[in-house]
């Protein structure tokens, strides 16, 4: 009697194991981001909203861990981890770091690019990119599925300065891409690259003077407290691409692709958005609690002036003068 119960219990265990398996193999999928700053920030908020997304148009079970405040690294490292498949499914990256893939890469963010927030857009709008996004994905097997940014950028510096005169032989950090270092050399300042991170204590400790940034990072990394004059150039409008992992991409099933594609246009469309409302509102803030200070910046026109033929230059090098020049028509 009891052999039966032994036989009986194998034979359903042997009948069901199948079932527990199939289950086992439907559990739901979890996708890893990763970025640099805290809730706060515009960056959070638009992977917050990707994910909001994607799990409404897939419809189907599945999870999203988001790691923060640098806890697997910063951007290069993130875009590395995405291009090899490993540890970082999706995240914020500024073109400055896909250089080591694609020397266009950096053209997307490259300063005096943008006369404003309007031709900004319309070139986002339009798609005018696709070539350079087209190069990534097939180099670094990196998708860039939305765009983000919104931020512009200026230069806060530990003394007062208002124009070309002032800036000569200013250390600032830029950017690790050739072209920053470039354009703020034509400029006259004395440009050198230092790791994100490490601003801070560089100019605390007189390495350097300044950097430059929008008002998300200045406020995120606390840079008025050793460098409380903004000199607002506006050399650059942010973009930031949320990116996925071409190798994860490929083992998703058909319906989660699809979402992912379209969650990815429309968060960075939303980060776009609360970037360059929140810009203002920041600056402000920052200014009224006596932490930071704007000065105007008088040879703002004088200074694209200077970086233009660098830029013309650069866009030729790199093969992107059909971008460049699309981009400078547009009204």
């Amino acid at each position: 009697m009891k052999r039966r119960h032994l036989v009986g219990g194998l034979a359903a265990a042997t009948i069901a194991s199948p079932f527990v398996r199939s289950a086992y193999a439907q559990a739901p999928l979890t996708l890893n981001g990763a970025v640099q700053f805290n809730d706060d920030h515009a960056f959070n908020k638009t992977l917050l909203k990707f994910e909001e997304l994607v799990k409404k148009y897939y419809g189907k079970p599945i999870n999203f861990t988001l790691h923060r405040n640098s806890s697997l690294g910063l951007e290069k490292q993130y875009f590395e981890y995405m291009a090899q498949g490993k540890a970082v499914d999706y995240g914020i990256v500024s073109p400055a770091h896909m250089s080591t893939f694609s020397k266009a890469a950096p053209f997307i963010d490259a300063p005096f690019l943008f006369r404003d927030l309007a031709q900004w857009n319309k070139v986002l709008d339009g798609d005018m990119l696709k070539p350079i996004a087209d190069e990534i994905a097939k180099k670094a097997d990196v998708m860039l599925i939305g765009y983000a940014g919104g931020g512009v950028r200026n230069i806060f510096v530990n003394k007062p300065v208002s124009n070309l005169a002032e800036i000569k032989g200013l250390k600032v950090r830029v950017q690790g891409a050739p072209i920053w270092s470039k354009t703020f050399a034509a400029v006259g300042m004395s440009p050198t690259v230092i790791a994100y991170n490490e601003i801070y204590n560089a100019i605390q400790n007189n390495v350097i003077s300044a950097g430059e940034n929008e008002a998300a990072g200045v406020e995120t990394m606390k840079f008025y407290e050793v460098a409380p004059n903004l000199a607002m150039t506006e050399h650059a409008i942010t973009i930031r691409p949320v990116c996925f992992s071409g190798k994860t991409f490929k083992t998703l099933p058909k319906d989660l692709q699809e979402a992912v594609l379209k969650a990815g246009k429309e968060a960075g469309a939303y980060g776009r958005q609360v970037e360059s409302s929140e810009d203002e509102q920041k600056l402000v803030a920052l200014e009224k609690a006596g932490k930071l200070k704007r000065i105007p910046f008088k040879d703002r026109a004088e200074m694209k002036k200077l970086a233009d033929p660098v830029m013309a230059a650069y866009a030729k090098e790199i093969g992107a003068d059909g971008i460049f020049g699309q981009i400078v028509a547009t009204n």
